[in-house]
């Protein structure tokens, strides 16, 4: 229980600063498409505030993925520099006592996660759409002022003579519309009032007892009428971010809308499979969350003393790699036939595998990357890039400099030497500092000297022995 606390300690600190570095940047990013918006509709600092806030659980859904994969990284990345993990083996207590506090907090971030996907993002979508309703309303019951003519509808000119402060009622209304027409169509009436309906965000006018003046070129039309309404369309940004907010967009569904409309419009179709996507993207990303977490582990413990710290960029390249996979399905499933379910799972069922191989190869004191696959990539860096390099510098002219330098002695070979040497106990092999094999995973040795590494039965690898220094044993004086 003391371990878990320490582990889940050390693992939550990392991941709410990363969890704000990574909102911010986000933030930073969806602020441009506000801008228009802001400035047209002339928000103030709190609606803005409301406004954006409402776009928070989409950017959660994308970044606590990344946060607790990068705190999970930091944290083991900080326990094995330490020596603490080494610690805890010499203790006789094997990773897998870890990971019930790893669990733990990687199902905690992800249920979090699932709960913004679920239901925030709706309820934040749907949100948003009434207060742009609310600012539509005060922009236009603002523009509408006694005895002065406005035009903030557009082709619609309107001129009220009074307003009835607390019904809100016009008196004596005169409206110009201009809308399609060359001539204006005007319209008088005793009384009227203003409504806008949430649905298809449309501001109606209300007139009782007046007349219509519709002109024309060979004749006039007057319509005298009890009740008139004039629908109009909105016509101040509704467009935010890609999505128009005049529709019912799938985002702003709830998970059993989104089934409903899937049923109605056909599972088969595109609209129905549209619906079927976010549907199961909304529970698959959550997922991928959590599998993004355990990876974090065996990705931290890839460094150590004397080793780079390389599970920063192992999990990038594995978050990166998951999206662009989640998206081409994502892509797949729109244009195809293919079910939605099984292409949208399988990013998460490969990231799974990929994960619990990478668990079991770190518990087993095993490597990553298979030793066959690190001498496929030693062969094709010697066959290719090798002579590439090779042939690269000859034709580069470089100006040659005569310097005479003196035999080095035993003493000074080991001076010469800045870094210390890394030992493959595996393929028994050493790699000097400037080897392209310097700092890879099986190196878990380390040497001063050359004949140290000799004296322990090592070998240079093949790029070391073309430039390894003659060792002394062998020097003649």
């Amino acid at each position: 229980m003391l371990l878990s606390g320490y582990l889940a300690t050390e693992m939550l600190a990392p991941f709410f600063a990363s969890f704000l570095i990574i909102n911010s940047v986000f933030f930073l990013v969806r602020l441009i498409p506000f801008l228009n918006v802001v400035l047209d509709l002339g928000i103030g600092g709190t609606d803005f505030i409301r406004l954006f806030s409402y776009l928070f659980p989409n950017m959660f859904l994308y970044s606590m993925p990344m946060a607790v994969m990068l705190g999970v990284i930091i944290a083991f990345t900080r326990l094995s520099a330490d020596n603490e993990i080494l610690a805890l083996k010499a203790g006789g207590i094997s990773l897998y006592h870890t990971m019930p506090a790893l669990i733990i907090v990687t199902l905690g971030i992800s249920l979090l996660t699932a709960y913004c996907s679920v239901t925030l993002i709706p309820a934040g979508e749907t949100a948003m759409k009434q207060l742009m309703l609310q600012l539509v309303r005060e922009k236009i019951s603002k523009g509408i002022q006694e005895r002065q003519f406005t035009d903030s509808l557009g082709d619609i000119v309107i001129h009220v003579e009074h307003i009835e402060k607390q019904s809100g009622e016009w008196q004596k209304v005169w409206v110009s519309d201009k809308r399609n027409q060359d001539q204006p169509t005007i319209t008088m009436a005793d009384t009227g009032r203003m409504e806008i309906h949430d649905a298809t965000m449309q501001i109606s006018l209300i007139l009782h007892n007046g007349s219509l003046h519709r002109p024309a070129e060979s004749k006039s039309q007057i319509i005298a009428f009890e009740r008139y309404q004039v629908n109009i369309p909105v016509q101040i940004p509704t467009i935010i971010d890609g999505d128009d907010l005049t529709k019912l967009s799938a985002r702003a569904m709830t998970m059993d809308q989104l089934q409903e409309s899937a049923h109605q419009l056909g599972r088969d179709t595109h609209g129905g499979r549209n619906r079927l996507i976010h549907y199961h993207k909304r529970l698959a990303l959550p997922a991928g969350c959590f599998i993004l977490g355990l990876l974090g582990l065996p990705l931290g413990l890839q460094s150590g003393p004397g080793r780079r710290a390389g599970g920063i960029p192992l999990g990038l390249t594995a978050f990166v790699s998951y999206y662009i996979l989640f998206t081409l399905v994502k892509n797949i499933a729109e244009s195809s036939s293919m079910p939605i379910w099984m292409l949208l799972w399988t990013p998460n069922i490969i990231l799974l595998g990929a994960t619990l191989y990478c668990i079991r190869q770190v518990t087993n004191e095993k490597v990553l990357i298979p030793d066959v696959v690190m001498q496929m990539s030693t062969v094709l860096n010697n066959k290719c890039f090798l002579p590439l390099m090779r042939l690269s510098s000859k034709l580069i002219p470089r100006q040659k400099i005569e310097k005479t330098i003196p035999p080095a002695t035993s003493c000074e070979i080991s001076i010469l030497l800045d870094d210390t040497i890394h030992g493959d106990i595996h393929n028994r092999i050493y790699h000097l500092p400037g080897c392209t094999f310097y700092d890879c995973n099986q190196c878990t040795l380390e040497f001063k000297t050359i004949e140290l590494a000799q004296a322990a039965g090592l070998s240079p690898c093949k790029l070391c022995r073309k430039s390894s220094p003659t060792s002394p044993s062998t020097q003649t004086t």
